[in-house]
């Protein structure tokens, strides 16, 4: 295979979306570099090179035709204006953008007419406004926007909100509603053609996303309490059920979601199954 038959695939160099996209890839089977300093990384193996890149130039090569396929935050996608669309969310880097004012001077998003806000994120943020009717100058800062309104820059700020305190200590308060919650995306461009390649990506990625979701859970239960126990544990399309070398009794294995194991097993308890073992699942297609 050569260079030019390979999937390029964006990935984020640095910040946070930087190694949980990484890890990722390696579940899903991909090689990944070792060295934080490689910035291009072929993996003839599985038919790709990984191109590392500022998270924020993600969407722009992507968009442009330049890369196939990238791995970014919702957010720099808004933000960069490419012609690049979401083809699969991947759980991970997640965000929430607030605005946020002196105390008293906003309570809803209308107060912002006319106002100046501040944010890292302009292109976002204008079009935000636009779908809102909201006429306000948008004051472009790079990093921390917090002290913008304390120094005179602008009236209001539009930033990422975790829990608050940062926004707090710089004297402002969060208001209205959220503009965007966003997360870790794989984006490709617009009006692309099909690729299997792109398509085998997407199918591992998922199969990565269900696995840390669900885990197997397996267990001896007597066949009169079988449908009972099932009920609790219906699987992804349907439970395994085999009949044990005891006569009336099964033994039964079924996918169950990851955050709901304790609870199922205590309810399999109750019903009277036993033996009751959770496998982690590292990779799936379903």
């Amino acid at each position: 295979m050569t260079s030019a038959d390979l999937l390029r695939i964006a990935v984020p160099n640095k910040g946070s979306l930087s190694e949980p996209a990484s890890q990722m890839l390696r579940e899903a089977g991909y090689r990944q570099r070792s060295d934080s300093k490689e910035l291009v990384l072929a993996d003839p193996d599985n038919g790709v090179e990984f191109f590392f890149l500022r998270p924020r130039d993600i969407a722009i090569y992507v968009g442009s035709g330049r890369l196939e396929v990238g791995i970014t935050g919702e957010d720099l996608l808004l933000d960069s204006g490419a012609e690049a669309a979401v083809i699969l969310r991947l759980g991970f880097a997640g965000s929430t953008f607030r605005f946020a004012a002196l105390a008293g001077t906003a309570t809803r998003l209308q107060d912002l007419s006319g106002k100046r806000i501040a944010s890292a994120y302009p292109g976002l943020l204008e079009r935000y406004l636009g779908e809102h009717g909201i006429s306000a100058q948008v004051i472009k800062l790079d990093g921390a926007v917090e002290t913008a309104v304390r120094l005179g820059v602008a009236d209001a700020i539009a930033d990422v909100v975790e829990t608050g305190t940062t926004l707090r200590n710089a004297g402002l308060e969060v208001f209205g509603e959220p503009l965007l919650t966003s997360e870790a995306v794989l984006i490709r461009g617009v009006g692309t053609e099909p690729n299997p390649q792109v398509e085998q990506l997407v199918r591992r990625l998922q199969g990565v996303l269900i696995a840390r979701q669900y885990v197997l859970m397996d267990y001896d239960v007597s066949d009169d309490l079988l449908e009972k126990a099932v009920a609790v544990t219906p699987g992804f399309e349907s439970p395994t059920v085999s009949p044990l070398r005891t006569a009336g009794w099964s033994a039964v294995r079924s996918m169950v979601p990851r955050k709901d194991t304790n609870r199922i097993m205590d309810e399999l308890w109750d019903i009277g199954a036993r033996a009751i073992l959770v496998t982690d699942i590292h990779a799936c297609r379903l």
